[in-house]
C-alpha cells in the first residue's frame, strides 16, 4: 500500500494550531513535530505542483498567508489537507509527513534559496495565473 509499510511512523495525534498556523504531529514515544502551514502547502505532492517526473516541479509562491481549512483522512495511509486558497488535490503519506518533519531545515533552506535564484516571493502567488481574456482588450 502506497504511503505506509512495517517501517512508517504513524502519528499518534495531529493538531492543527489555527492560531500558529502548524501542524502537529506527535508520535508513540514523545516525540512531536510541528510544521508550518506554509511549508507544507509549498511541499503538496499533488502532481499539478509536483508534475508527472523530474524536471516538472513548478515553484510554489505566495503561501505565507496559506491556512488549512481541514485535514480529511484517507484510508489508513495518507491525509488530504484543504488549504484557504483553494489547494487540495495533494495527499499527503505518513512517510511523507514524517520525511518532511525530519528533513524540515534543508528542505526549507533550499526552497528559500530557489525562490531567491528566481527572483520570487514567498508572499506574491505566480503559481496560479489569472484567466486570459479571448477579446480584443477594447471596451466600448
Amino acid at each position: 500500500m502506497a504511503g505506509i509499510d512495517a517501517n512508517t511512523p504513524i502519528p499518534c495525534a495531529i493538531t492543527l494550531h489555527q492560531k500558529s498556523r502548524q501542524l502537529e504531529l506527535e508520535y508513540p514515544g514523545g516525540l512531536s513535530y510541528r510544521l508550518d502551514f506554509e511549508f507544507l502547502r509549498v511541499f503538496t505532492p499533488s502532481a499539478e505542483a509536483r508534475g508527472h517526473g523530474p524536471g516538472q516541479e513548478i515553484l510554489q509562491t505566495g503561501k505565507r498567508q496559506v491556512l488549512i481549512e481541514r485535514i480529511e483522512p484517507v484510508g489508513t495511509y495518507a491525509l488530504r489537507l484543504v488549504y484557504s486558497d483553494g489547494h487540495d488535490s495533494g495527499l499527503y503519506s505518513w512517510d511523507l509527513l514524517h520525511n518532511l518533519a525530519v528533513h524540515h531545515s534543508e528542505l526549507w533552506e533550499e526552497y528559500l534559496t530557489q525562490l531567491d535564484k528566481a527572483g520570487l516571493s514567498r508572499d506574491i502567488d505566480t503559481t496560479t495565473q489569472p484567466p486570459t481574456s479571448s477579446g480584443c482588450g477594447q471596451h466600448h
